[in-house]
């Protein structure tokens, strides 16, 4: 069997999803990714999703749940939803990613919650607060 990059690209994804847990159980208490539709996933978190874009290549909610509030988005193609992710990322926050859909929240403690019910992977948005107060100081004359 020929290695492709890609499947080099999954392996290394593979093996950095089990680093740094920071717990023994953590494992034990993360199901096998969810997957289905944009209503079957929030029912599975038992939230009514507050529909904000249905469109062809992405349907996007708004969800709310014992937890907290939190974006709920699912996508017609992986390549669709990684570019999603890639831009958003910009904007900092916390990722909860399953096949062809992505939990988004302003807290860690939420997708960790959501995460034991619909599985998943959590990646970090970019941290734009280290950059926060260091403005210009000096003039141009």
């Amino acid at each position: 069997m020929k290695v492709t990059r890609p499947m080099l690209a999954v392996l290394a994804a593979v093996l950095l999803a089990g680093c740094g847990s920071g717990g023994s159980d953590d494992g034990d208490s993360v199901p096998r990714t969810a997957s289905g539709s944009l209503e079957q996933l929030a029912a599975e978190v038992k939230c009514a999703p507050d529909i904000q874009i249905d469109a062809d290549d992405i349907r996007q909610a708004i969800c709310k749940d014992s937890d907290g509030k939190f974006i709920l988005a699912t996508f017609a193609t992986d390549r669709g939803q990684r570019e999603w992710i890639n831009g958003a990322k910009d904007y900092g926050g916390h990722y909860l990613v399953g096949r062809k859909w992505v939990a988004v929240g302003d807290e860690t403690s939420t997708l960790t919650q959501l995460r034991r019910t619909l599985g998943g992977d959590i990646e970090e948005g970019i941290d734009h607060s280290v950059h926060e107060g260091g403005g210009e100081t000096h003039s141009a004359h």
